[in-house]
Protein backbone atom coordinates (compact mmCIF):
# COMPACT_ATOMS: atom_id res chain seq x y z
CA UNK A 1 0.00 0.00 0.00
CA UNK A 2 1.30 3.82 -0.94
CA UNK A 3 1.18 5.96 1.61
CA UNK A 4 1.31 9.65 2.84
CA UNK A 5 5.34 10.68 2.81
CA UNK A 6 5.54 10.46 6.26
CA UNK A 7 4.31 7.29 7.33
CA UNK A 8 7.45 5.79 6.94
CA UNK A 9 9.83 3.04 7.83
CA UNK A 10 12.14 5.08 10.19
CA UNK A 11 10.31 7.85 10.89
CA UNK A 12 8.34 8.69 14.22
CA UNK A 13 4.63 8.76 15.10
CA UNK A 14 3.31 10.87 18.39
CA UNK A 15 0.17 10.01 18.83
CA UNK A 16 -2.33 11.64 21.70
CA UNK A 17 -4.88 9.75 23.02
CA UNK A 18 -3.37 6.68 22.50
CA UNK A 19 -4.76 4.37 25.08
CA UNK A 20 -7.92 3.43 23.40
CA UNK A 21 -9.55 3.77 20.11
CA UNK A 22 -8.56 5.26 17.28
CA UNK A 23 -5.52 6.49 18.77
CA UNK A 24 -4.61 2.91 19.56
CA UNK A 25 -5.36 1.50 15.85
CA UNK A 26 -3.76 4.48 14.37
CA UNK A 27 -0.22 3.76 16.95
CA UNK A 28 -0.90 -0.15 16.20
CA UNK A 29 -0.95 0.55 12.56
CA UNK A 30 2.13 3.05 12.32
CA UNK A 31 3.87 0.68 14.61
CA UNK A 32 3.46 -2.20 12.26
CA UNK A 33 4.53 0.37 9.21
CA UNK A 34 7.84 -0.09 11.09
CA UNK A 35 7.93 3.44 12.50
CA UNK A 36 8.93 4.64 16.18
CA UNK A 37 6.01 5.45 18.06
CA UNK A 38 5.40 7.16 20.63
CA UNK A 39 2.04 7.16 22.72
CA UNK A 40 0.53 9.76 24.87
CA UNK A 41 -2.19 9.45 27.36
CA UNK A 42 -3.00 9.88 30.93
CA UNK A 43 -1.59 8.06 33.49
CA UNK A 44 -2.84 4.66 34.52
CA UNK A 45 -3.64 0.69 33.20
CA UNK A 46 -4.68 1.45 30.04
CA UNK A 47 -1.62 3.54 28.80
CA UNK A 48 0.49 0.58 29.83
CA UNK A 49 -1.57 -1.92 27.85
CA UNK A 50 -1.81 -0.07 24.92
CA UNK A 51 2.30 0.25 24.61
CA UNK A 52 2.30 -3.77 24.95
CA UNK A 53 -0.20 -3.77 22.24
CA UNK A 54 1.76 -1.72 19.82
CA UNK A 55 5.06 -3.24 21.05
CA UNK A 56 3.61 -6.43 19.59
CA UNK A 57 2.54 -5.08 16.43
CA UNK A 58 6.01 -3.29 15.74
CA UNK A 59 8.11 -4.44 12.25
CA UNK A 60 11.41 -4.65 13.27
CA UNK A 61 13.88 -3.49 15.73
CA UNK A 62 11.86 0.91 16.08
CA UNK A 63 11.02 1.18 19.80
CA UNK A 64 7.43 1.90 21.07
CA UNK A 65 6.94 4.03 24.08
CA UNK A 66 3.98 5.25 25.92
CA UNK A 67 4.45 8.67 28.24
CA UNK A 68 1.69 9.82 30.27
CA UNK A 69 0.89 13.26 29.55
CA UNK A 70 -2.27 15.24 30.01
CA UNK A 71 -2.43 16.96 26.90
CA UNK A 72 -4.56 19.82 28.44
CA UNK A 73 -1.26 21.07 30.18
CA UNK A 74 1.29 22.81 28.07
CA UNK A 75 4.51 22.15 30.32
CA UNK A 76 3.59 18.48 29.74
CA UNK A 77 2.73 18.79 25.83
CA UNK A 78 6.65 20.61 25.78
CA UNK A 79 7.91 17.70 27.84
CA UNK A 80 6.99 15.23 25.44
CA UNK A 81 8.24 17.11 22.12
CA UNK A 82 11.63 17.45 24.20
CA UNK A 83 11.91 13.39 25.00
CA UNK A 84 10.39 13.06 21.36
CA UNK A 85 13.18 15.58 19.92
CA UNK A 86 15.97 14.51 21.43
CA UNK A 87 15.97 11.66 18.76
CA UNK A 88 14.75 14.08 16.10
CA UNK A 89 11.47 15.33 14.84
CA UNK A 90 8.60 13.31 14.36
CA UNK A 91 7.36 12.74 10.80
CA UNK A 92 3.99 11.87 12.10
CA UNK A 93 1.22 14.21 14.82
CA UNK A 94 -1.67 12.47 15.44
CA UNK A 95 -3.37 14.88 17.88
CA UNK A 96 -6.35 12.31 18.78
CA UNK A 97 -6.96 13.16 22.35
CA UNK A 98 -10.84 14.19 23.48
CA UNK A 99 -13.26 13.27 25.73
CA UNK A 100 -17.28 13.58 26.34
CA UNK A 101 -17.84 14.05 29.92
CA UNK A 102 -21.52 14.32 29.38
CA UNK A 103 -21.58 18.30 29.21
CA UNK A 104 -24.59 20.32 28.34
CA UNK A 105 -25.14 24.19 27.82
CA UNK A 106 -25.42 24.93 32.06
CA UNK A 107 -22.97 22.48 32.63
CA UNK A 108 -20.69 23.95 35.89
CA UNK A 109 -17.34 25.49 35.00
CA UNK A 110 -15.19 22.70 35.82
CA UNK A 111 -17.31 20.11 32.80
CA UNK A 112 -16.75 22.80 30.49
CA UNK A 113 -12.88 23.25 31.00
CA UNK A 114 -12.15 19.80 31.30
CA UNK A 115 -13.53 19.31 27.85
CA UNK A 116 -11.82 22.59 26.12
CA UNK A 117 -8.65 21.79 27.88
CA UNK A 118 -8.38 18.44 26.75
CA UNK A 119 -10.20 18.65 23.16
CA UNK A 120 -9.32 21.95 22.28
CA UNK A 121 -6.37 22.83 24.38
CA UNK A 122 -4.94 19.82 23.44
CA UNK A 123 -4.58 20.57 20.06
CA UNK A 124 -3.22 23.88 20.37
CA UNK A 125 -0.60 22.57 22.45
CA UNK A 126 0.32 20.07 20.46
CA UNK A 127 0.64 22.16 18.03
CA UNK A 128 2.77 24.77 19.14
CA UNK A 129 5.22 22.41 20.74
CA UNK A 130 5.53 19.83 17.69
CA UNK A 131 5.04 22.02 14.39
CA UNK A 132 7.70 24.53 14.71
CA UNK A 133 10.55 21.33 15.01
CA UNK A 134 8.50 19.35 12.17
CA UNK A 135 8.69 22.44 10.08
CA UNK A 136 12.40 22.94 10.90
CA UNK A 137 13.15 19.20 10.32
CA UNK A 138 12.46 20.10 5.92
CA UNK A 139 11.56 16.20 5.92
CA UNK A 140 7.70 15.18 4.44
CA UNK A 141 5.70 15.27 7.92
CA UNK A 142 1.82 14.99 8.30
CA UNK A 143 -0.09 16.46 11.61
CA UNK A 144 -3.53 14.86 11.75
CA UNK A 145 -5.92 16.19 13.86
CA UNK A 146 -9.06 14.44 14.98
CA UNK A 147 -12.51 16.86 14.76
CA UNK A 148 -15.49 15.49 14.99
CA UNK A 149 -18.61 15.95 12.51
CA UNK A 150 -20.58 17.70 15.77
CA UNK A 151 -17.90 20.32 15.24
CA UNK A 152 -19.49 20.69 12.04
CA UNK A 153 -23.44 20.32 12.64
CA UNK A 154 -23.13 20.88 15.99
CA UNK A 155 -26.31 19.02 17.32
CA UNK A 156 -28.27 20.35 20.43
CA UNK A 157 -27.02 18.83 23.64
CA UNK A 158 -23.51 17.93 24.74
CA UNK A 159 -22.66 21.88 23.67
CA UNK A 160 -19.35 21.67 25.37
CA UNK A 161 -18.05 18.85 22.96
CA UNK A 162 -19.01 20.88 20.07
CA UNK A 163 -17.68 24.07 20.96
CA UNK A 164 -14.93 21.86 21.20
CA UNK A 165 -14.70 19.93 18.29
CA UNK A 166 -16.03 23.42 16.36
CA UNK A 167 -12.67 25.14 17.80
CA UNK A 168 -10.42 21.98 16.91
CA UNK A 169 -11.79 22.59 13.05
CA UNK A 170 -10.93 26.16 13.07
CA UNK A 171 -7.76 26.19 14.35
CA UNK A 172 -6.75 23.00 11.68
CA UNK A 173 -7.99 24.86 9.19
CA UNK A 174 -5.68 27.46 10.09
CA UNK A 175 -2.89 25.57 10.11
CA UNK A 176 -3.06 24.18 6.91
CA UNK A 177 -2.80 27.36 5.57
CA UNK A 178 -0.35 28.34 7.44
CA UNK A 179 1.64 25.19 6.09
CA UNK A 180 1.04 25.59 2.81
CA UNK A 181 2.01 29.01 2.38
CA UNK A 182 5.36 28.75 3.90
CA UNK A 183 8.56 28.13 1.75
CA UNK A 184 10.10 24.64 1.39
CA UNK A 185 7.53 23.49 4.14
CA UNK A 186 6.63 20.04 3.88
CA UNK A 187 4.45 19.08 6.31
CA UNK A 188 1.02 18.57 5.56
CA UNK A 189 -2.24 19.30 7.79
CA UNK A 190 -5.39 17.45 7.86
CA UNK A 191 -8.61 16.92 9.86
CA UNK A 192 -9.67 13.63 10.28
CA UNK A 193 -13.60 13.56 10.78
CA UNK A 194 -15.13 10.17 11.90
CA UNK A 195 -18.17 8.77 11.37
CA UNK A 196 -19.77 6.40 14.38
CA UNK A 197 -17.01 4.18 15.70
CA UNK A 198 -17.19 1.87 18.08
CA UNK A 199 -14.98 3.74 20.53
CA UNK A 200 -14.54 4.46 24.53
CA UNK A 201 -16.66 7.06 23.99
CA UNK A 202 -19.62 4.88 23.17
CA UNK A 203 -18.45 2.11 25.77
CA UNK A 204 -18.93 5.61 28.49
CA UNK A 205 -22.40 5.89 27.09
CA UNK A 206 -23.54 2.12 28.20
CA UNK A 207 -23.10 0.23 24.96
CA UNK A 208 -21.33 -2.63 25.56
CA UNK A 209 -21.17 -4.35 22.20
CA UNK A 210 -20.29 -2.85 18.78
CA UNK A 211 -23.29 -1.79 17.05
CA UNK A 212 -23.84 -2.94 13.69
CA UNK A 213 -24.07 0.76 12.32
CA UNK A 214 -20.40 1.57 13.65
CA UNK A 215 -16.78 0.90 12.07
CA UNK A 216 -14.33 -0.39 14.14
CA UNK A 217 -10.93 1.90 15.20
CA UNK A 218 -9.47 0.08 12.61
CA UNK A 219 -11.61 0.77 9.65
CA UNK A 220 -11.39 4.23 10.69
CA UNK A 221 -7.49 4.22 10.20
CA UNK A 222 -7.44 2.75 6.88
CA UNK A 223 -9.74 4.62 5.71
CA UNK A 224 -7.51 7.41 7.20
CA UNK A 225 -4.39 6.37 5.71
CA UNK A 226 -6.35 5.83 2.44
CA UNK A 227 -7.14 9.39 2.38
CA UNK A 228 -4.11 10.73 3.54
CA UNK A 229 -2.16 9.36 0.47
CA UNK A 230 -5.20 11.03 -1.69
CA UNK A 231 -3.89 14.22 -0.10
CA UNK A 232 -7.27 14.96 1.24
CA UNK A 233 -7.47 17.87 4.39
CA UNK A 234 -10.74 16.71 5.44
CA UNK A 235 -10.79 13.14 5.59
CA UNK A 236 -14.94 13.18 6.23
CA UNK A 237 -15.57 9.06 6.85
CA UNK A 238 -18.77 7.13 6.54
CA UNK A 239 -19.47 4.11 8.31
CA UNK A 240 -22.31 1.33 8.36
CA UNK A 241 -24.93 3.66 8.68
CA UNK A 242 -24.15 6.68 6.98
CA UNK A 243 -22.89 7.52 3.40
CA UNK A 244 -21.03 10.37 2.77
CA UNK A 245 -23.79 11.72 0.37
CA UNK A 246 -26.06 11.76 3.53
CA UNK A 247 -23.15 13.77 5.41
CA UNK A 248 -22.92 16.07 2.76
CA UNK A 249 -26.52 16.84 3.02
CA UNK A 250 -26.35 17.20 6.42
CA UNK A 251 -23.35 19.90 6.27
CA UNK A 252 -24.90 21.74 3.81
CA UNK A 253 -28.04 22.38 5.40
CA UNK A 254 -26.64 23.72 8.47
CA UNK A 255 -24.40 26.04 6.55
CA UNK A 256 -27.70 26.71 4.82
CA UNK A 257 -28.86 28.24 8.02
CA UNK A 258 -27.03 31.39 7.74
CA UNK A 259 -27.48 31.63 3.85
CA UNK A 260 -31.33 31.38 4.09
CA UNK A 261 -31.13 33.37 7.51
CA UNK A 262 -33.04 30.14 9.20
CA UNK A 263 -33.59 29.58 13.09
CA UNK A 264 -30.34 28.12 14.31
CA UNK A 265 -30.13 24.66 14.58
CA UNK A 266 -33.41 24.38 12.47
CA UNK A 267 -32.58 20.82 10.98
CA UNK A 268 -33.94 19.92 14.65
CA UNK A 269 -36.49 22.86 14.50
CA UNK A 270 -40.34 21.29 14.09
CA UNK A 271 -41.09 24.21 11.74
CA UNK A 272 -38.18 23.35 9.03
CA UNK A 273 -38.60 18.73 9.65
CA UNK A 274 -40.00 18.05 6.27
CA UNK A 275 -37.80 20.66 4.42
CA UNK A 276 -35.03 19.59 6.15
CA UNK A 277 -35.97 15.32 5.14
CA UNK A 278 -36.71 16.28 1.44
CA UNK A 279 -33.59 18.27 1.29
CA UNK A 280 -31.73 15.45 2.77
CA UNK A 281 -33.09 12.97 0.60
CA UNK A 282 -31.92 15.10 -2.57
CA UNK A 283 -35.44 16.79 -3.67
Amino acid sequence: MIHHPAIRKGGTAVVTGAASGIGLAAATRFAAEGMAVWLADLPGDALDAAGATVAAAARGDAPVRALPTDVGDRAAMEALRDAVCAEGAPSVLMLNAGIESGGRLFSDEATWRRILDTNLWGVVNGIHAFAPAMIDAARPGAIVVTGSKQGITTPPGNTPYNVSKAGVKAVTEALAHDLRNRDGACVTAHLLIPGFVYTGLTKARGVEEKPAGAWTPEETVAFMLERLEAGDFYILCPDNETTRAQDERRIAWAAGDIIENRPALSRWHPDYAVAFRAFAAGR
